[in-house]
């Protein structure tokens, strides 16, 4: 077993208790599961290679974090990501019912999908991994005064997105 750590269960054990917080992390970046997933085990591929530096860090949870998202950014800039391919354009959108949140949930998601990626990855680590500003800004690797303004934008783009949405309808059939 030439080149892995020598602490190989403490890796184990570091990624079976992070995991599913890491793939909901990757998701909220990238808003696709199967995305989500190569992300992580991107990320925890280069956390192997430098696992026995890492887990003796106060804080490795930092480290897996701005792993996954230098992955993302990474993945982000490659060409055949700006490409989308459709089998079919609907002709009508989809919309959503019941009382469950989820419409809400796709919504939001659908926007955080269309603001930049450094406004995005703000958002995530402010509101979904409960980072400081500090912390984020050191995640990212900008000033606090950054991630404070690239979030107001951010939220100010979701706020004027959802504003302009139209409000759900439903489709009235009349015989005729």
């Amino acid at each position: 077993m030439a080149g892995l750590p020598v602490d190989v269960e403490g890796y184990r054990d570091y990624v079976g208790v992070r995991l599913e917080p890491l793939r909901r992390t990757a998701y909220l970046l990238c808003g696709d599961w199967h995305t989500a997933d190569d992300l992580v085990s991107t990320a925890l591929v280069k956390l192997l290679r430098h696992w026995p530096r890492v887990s003796v860090m106060d804080n490795p949870d930092a480290y897996v974090r701005r792993t996954l998202l230098r992955v993302w950014l990474d993945e982000r800039r490659r060409p055949w990501r700006r490409e989308a391919a459709w089998a079919e354009v609907p002709d009508h959108p989809v919309v959503a019912g019941g009382t469950d949140g989820a419409a809400d949930q796709l919504t939001v998601l659908a926007l955080l999908a269309e603001l930049p990626p450094r406004r995005r990855a703000v958002l995530v680590l402010l509101y979904f991994c409960d980072l400081s500003v500090e912390e984020t800004a050191r995640e990212i690797g900008c000033t606090p005064g950054t991630v404070k303004s690239q979030s107001a934008r951010a939220i100010e783009t979701l706020r004027g997105r959802l504003v302009d949405l139209p409000p759900p309808t439903e489709e009235v059939r009349t015989n005729g």
